[in-house]
């Protein structure tokens, strides 16, 4: 069966769940019913996924290497102003034309700030029904599930827009500034399934079991260290479930000064890219959302300065920089001495496991 055969098949079967779900009442009796179906639809939308991305990313410019400190891709409805954007905070030069679908594959560009550079993508226009392939939109939301971070961007007039994304990218499994649930899963070859919670779980214990065999885990310790929900639980077990954080971007603002932009709820940065408005500080945001810190190597033969820059993210430790640097050389080091900041005094000699602050200059022993 060629691949846009198998992709219309699965939409077919998708399309016939889904009517089952919205025609199902949910309550306590047919929860476990339901908790079924859902779990059939999200390992028919993974095949779906991994058919798109079998064919390439859809062609005609969709694959693209990542490269730089981290990948951001820029995602909006057509003639929002990506491409505008993405040249004035990049070395890109990609078309720009006042009518929509200007951009028919992907543009790359690479942003340097501080001492990071930022791979910024410019994807085609995203349209109302993405998710079911209208106007190349699967191609375009499997290039948003690479992304480290997602620049969601409309214009003053149609800032309702972002929830029509979000919900778009929800109904392929990218969940947007959120973080994957905590559970625990442990196969096992015998047994059945045993379902371990501290937390009183609303979700009735045959239900979460029913879906677990529905994704192919007939024996299996399950741990819940936390509430559940039905939506919760389907995340856990799916393959497709991606969890990137976003940045919600309101272009043209120098078209309407006066647009109450305060009234939504979603946290944004307004800008206008043409006119070079707010541009700075989303350039700050962008750096500060992927975590990144600057830090200086400093070689057995120099003084500590600020010449030789890293960028790693907070939270990450001094192993993890020697990592960076290669694996033979991780293997070797043990210790390392630090000056400034995250330094108790000047050359202090620290394991590896202590965490890296921005500023922080680092020499391997």
């Amino acid at each position: 069966m060629k691949r846009i055969e198998i992709q219309s098949h699965i939409s077919e079967q998708i399309d016939k769940i889904e009517k089952e779900i919205r025609e199902t009442p949910y309550h306590k009796g047919t929860e476990h019913h339901i908790g079924k179906l859902r779990a059939k639809l999200s390992k028919l939308k993974d095949k779906q996924i991994e058919s798109i991305q079998k064919g390439g990313g859809g062609g005609g410019g969709y694959a693209i290497k990542k490269q730089g400190d981290a990948t951001v891709v820029l995602i909006g409805p057509p003639s929002a102003g990506k491409s505008t954007l993405l040249n004035k905070l990049t070395n890109a030069r990609s078309k720009i034309a006042p009518y929509e679908f200007t951009t028919v594959s992907v543009i790359p560009g690479m942003m340097e700030y501080k001492t990071a550079k930022i791979q910024i993508l410019d994807v085609p226009g995203v349209i109302e029904g993405a998710e079911k392939g209208k106007g190349r939109g699967r191609e375009v939301l499997s290039v948003a599930r690479g992304a480290d971070l997602l620049l969601i961007m409309c214009d003053v007039e149609r800032a309702g827009s972002f929830d029509k994304i979000t919900s778009s990218l929800d109904k392929v499994g990218i969940r947007i500034n959120r973080k994957p649930s905590d559970i625990t899963i442990e196969k096992r070859l015998k047994g059945g399934i045993i379902i371990h919670s501290n937390i009183k779980q609303d979700l009735d214990i045959q239900t979460i079991k029913g879906i677990a065999k529905e994704f192919g885990l007939p024996n299996a310790e399950i741990t819940l260290k936390e509430k559940f929900t039905l939506e919760k639980i389907i995340d856990a077990f799916s393959k497709n479930r991606v969890y990137i954080p976003a940045i919600y971007v309101i272009n043209k603002i120098d078209l309407r000064i006066k647009t109450n932009l305060a009234s939504r709820q979603t946290n944004y940065v307004a800008i206008s890219s043409l006119e070079n408005i707010g541009l700075d500080g989303l350039k700050e945001l962008i750096w500060e959302t992927l975590g990144f810190i600057s830090v200086y190597l400093v070689r057995p033969d120099q003084e500590p300065s600020f010449q030789s820059p890293i960028v790693m993210k907070i939270n990450n430790s001094l192993s993890d920089v020697a990592e960076k640097l290669g694996t033979e050389f991780s293997e070797e080091k043990k210790k390392a001495k630090i000056w400034g900041k995250g330094a108790k005094f000047p050359g202090q000699e620290v394991s590896l496991s202590t965490k890296v602050v921005e500023g922080m200059q680092i020499r391997f022993i």
